[in-house]
């Protein structure tokens, strides 16, 4: 019992989120160049183009400099969390990866069910022109960067926000939960590949938005990152 306490406590922290969430971020910047080498205008998930597209006006190669920024990021938490360390035991991983497939299962059970339960119509929308490759880069594309913004970025700053005007730290991450799901959802029909707007879409992807944000809060981004990751690898491959 004591083993299980000590890796959920264990793998919640910000450096084990860290550590666990970097191979999606080098397996996704690898996959969208090998699935794309003839592409100059890439294929990548919204909010990547958003961020590398602040970094080109700014006059940075944003591939590169996107490196750098991780790495920046990875020298800073490991000086203020180094503390840590000793908590970092790599035997954790394998367990966390089963884990989010679990909860990846999990939760598209949960999400489509609800959704069927209230709409009673079909939630996915494949997008058929893209390669399978370009599919998986894009799947785990979408766990780092969608669960970064979205949940880390997101929920942290309405729930700051929103606790200077409740007063209560449990109802402002309540709101900060609502109103991230909503926006995650929303943005799903931005920009040249999104989707045609449909109430029962909508409604799956808030629903999976609510789920993952539960599984930030209480879980951390690492396993809401591989969370959303391998739903999308299971969507693309066996459906």
């Amino acid at each position: 019992m004591d083993s299980i306490k000590q890796y959920f406590s264990a793998t919640r922290t910000l450096l084990f989120s860290f550590i666990f969430s970097l191979p999606l971020f080098f397996f996704y910047e690898v996959l969208i160049i090998a699935s794309q080498p003839d592409t100059e205008q890439l294929v990548r998930i919204s909010i990547d183009v958003w961020i590398k597209t602040l970094f080109i006006f700014l006059g940075v190669d944003a591939v590169s400099f996107s490196f750098v920024l991780i790495i920046v990021a990875g020298i800073i938490i490991l000086t203020i969390k180094r503390h840590q360390l000793k908590l970092l035991n790599f035997r954790y991983f394998p367990a966390l990866i089963l884990e989010s497939l679990v909860l990846a299962v999990v939760v598209a059970f949960i999400s489509s069910s609800l959704t069927n339960l209230l709409v009673n119509i079909s939630t996915i929308n494949p997008i058929d022109q893209l390669t399978y490759l370009q599919k998986l880069a894009l799947s785990l594309g979408a766990g780092l960067y969608e669960e970064f913004f979205f949940r880390v970025v997101l929920v942290s700053l309405f729930s700051y926000l929103l606790q200077k005007i409740v007063k209560k730290k449990n109802t402002s991450i309540f709101i900060s939960i609502i109103l991230s799901a909503m926006l995650f959802s929303a943005v799903h029909y931005i920009g040249s590949l999104g989707d045609f707007f449909t109430l029962n879409s909508f409604l799956f992807r808030f629903i999976f938005g609510l789920i993952l944000n539960i599984i930030y809060v209480t879980r951390g981004f690492g396993v809401a990152a591989w969370t959303h990751a391998l739903y999308d690898v299971l969507v693309i491959t066996f459906l």
